[in-house]
């Protein structure tokens, strides 16, 4: 086997491995799918940290990563794949941020990982074994990857700022709450 032959196999098992798993991801969000709460679940939760509106935040990680995922797996539009599910990737390691890095004590550990293999992959190309590389790379060219990794960069960004500033909004107000209660009970 040649040494083309085994990167070609190594990235089909990588994009398979990958996208296979954010799509199942993306589908618990969706659709309710191995165990997922759906959009309704999903929205509840997306509001409960910091992503408003709920519904919405739910259903555009839910595109993003059942979308990605897919598309990664086939080795479809790699460039425009990778970068979707690596922005989902990033705002779902925001959530987990404050718990540190290891997934094990509910750190960003598992997100980041696979938003980097993500991003790897539209950075790398699907290889030979793919739809890309079928239909003559039409969506899969060189300019597509700086193109569609800014253009989520910049997006993710300005969603993942949003939610902190909703978050710290949200904290002062409860201090806020805190030290009118105590002022009410103590006197000034």
């Amino acid at each position: 086997m040649s040494c083309d032959d085994r990167r070609d196999l190594g990235l089909l098992l990588l994009r398979l491995g990958t996208g296979g798993v954010l799509a199942a991801h993306g589908a618990q969000k969706l659709f309710g799918w191995f165990g997922g709460h759906g959009i309704e679940g999903t929205g509840q939760f997306m509001e409960s940290v910091g992503y408003a509106p709920g519904r919405t935040s739910a259903t555009a990680a839910g595109l993003a990563e059942t979308g990605g995922g897919a598309l990664l797996a086939l080795g479809l539009a790699t460039p425009a794949a990778g970068a979707a599910a690596a922005g989902a990737m990033a705002g779902a390691s925001a959530v987990h941020a404050p718990n540190g890095f290891f997934a094990m004590e509910g750190g960003y550990e598992y997100a980041a990982t696979l938003a980097l293999a993500a991003t790897g992959l539209a950075v790398a190309g699907p290889g030979r074994l793919s739809l890309d590389h079928a239909l003559g790379h039409v969506l899969d060219r060189g300019w597509m990857v700086p193109a569609a990794l800014g253009a989520t960069a910049a997006v993710t960004a300005l969603v993942v700022g949003a939610r902190s500033k909703r978050l710290r909004k949200a904290d002062q107000d409860e201090q806020e709450a805190l030290f009118a209660e105590e002022e009410a009970l103590f006197g000034a």
